[in-house]
């Protein structure tokens, strides 16, 4: 894992912190909510291969 991932969450969970207090205080609920689930898919989406090398990791590991 690179620190440019880490980076780019923190980026993202800025962006969209910031677009979830304006939509909400501009009275668009349900779109801060579509935005922070669209900012959590994203996330997901960068670290998953990372999780999955984590697992596999670990069961080779066990697997000796």
């Amino acid at each position: 894992m690179t620190i440019n991932l880490i980076f780019r969450i923190g980026a993202v969970g800025i962006l969209v912190s910031v677009l979830c207090q304006v939509l909400k205080h501009s009275g668009r609920e349900e779109q801060a909510f579509l935005t922070s689930l669209a900012g959590l898919v994203l996330v997901l989406y960068w670290v998953v291969p990372y999780i999955y090398e984590l697992f596999e990791t670990i069961r080779d590991l066990f697997a000796l």
